[in-house]
């Protein structure tokens, strides 16, 4: 069986449950459900809100650089600090956590396989008490842009100006235009679809049953089985790129491949965008 790419960058829950007091690391939880982490979360876990903290909801972009130097430092995070993250709905905002600090150049930073639902599946302890955290200095780089995807991108793509393969993650329903968004959730578009030359792989598939990870064998076939095989540029999207981060993580560091970007402006840009050609296509999505 072939090992992951880049094995370092999962730990296990038996590692967290070793390391729980090691000055070098901050474990941080980041779920869907905002009010998970108060109804119990890991001991020593700092929580972080994905709506409020990581997102400018006024202009509706990513924190900006001094917001996330901020937020680390509060956090009791400095340059040198192993950030382990984990997370609800198999680590979805987890991996968006992730792909955020790596765009501002944090360089140790992982996730921890299977979550908070395995963590819970193994009877392991939570607490509901809030660590008490030592605040840090905190000076971010970057950002990198080559691992985030803007609609020119998206258009270079579709127009044959560039080569690339695009990775529609979100449910089949969505990805043929049935529905426009999950239940229950309010940020959504005008249109409903997906964006043209899309290969539909939801990102859910990458994981097994425990939320763990599945294994590079059973990953690259899942991709290459759709024809996202890595040679040129790979861009994942779904909604507004939390689910399209979880198939970012695992094509760049369990598969390795080598240009894979997010497009977190995802399908509440792209659907409500003058110009932006659609499909909805049944058939795409069972290819």
């Amino acid at each position: 069986m072939a090992e992951y790419a880049h094995p370092e960058v999962l730990v296990s829950t038996q590692w967290v449950a070793d390391h729980p007091n090691d000055s070098k690391i901050r474990l941080v939880e980041v779920d869907v459900d905002t009010t998970a982490y108060d109804q119990g979360h890991i001991a020593g876990a700092v929580g972080w809100n994905w709506q409020t903290q990581l997102q400018d909801n006024v202009r509706r972009d990513l924190i900006e650089k001094s917001a996330l130097e901020k937020l680390l430092g509060q956090s009791g995070v400095s340059n040198d600090t192993t950030i382990i993250l984990y997370g609800d709905n198999n680590n979805w905002f987890a991996a968006y956590a992730l792909w955020q600090l790596k765009y501002y150049g944090h360089k140790d930073v992982r996730l921890m396989n299977g979550g908070r639902k395995k963590w819970i599946e193994e009877r392991r302890p939570l607490t509901t008490e809030s660590p008490k955290i030592a605040p840090a200095t905190y000076h971010a780089t970057g950002p990198d842009e080559s691992l985030r995807a803007r609609k020119e991108n998206i258009f270079s793509v579709i127009e044959k100006k560039s080569s690339g393969q695009l990775v529609d993650v979100r449910s089949v329903d969505e990805f043929t235009g049935k529905i426009i968004a999950p239940p229950g959730m309010n940020e959504t578009a005008q249109r409903a679809g997906h964006i043209p030359t899309a290969a539909n792989i939801p990102w859910a598939q990458a994981a097994k049953e425990d939320g763990m990870f599945k294994s590079a064998d059973q990953l690259k076939q899942l991709y290459q089985g759709k024809g996202v095989t890595g040679n040129g540029e790979v861009i994942a999207y779904c909604r507004i790129g939390e689910r399209s981060s979880h198939t970012w993580f695992v094509l760049k560091y369990l598969l390795g491949y080598e240009n894979v970007k997010n497009y977190d402006g995802s399908w509440t840009e792209w659907g409500n965008l003058i110009g932006a050609p659609i499909e909805k296509e049944v058939a795409a999505a069972a290819r």
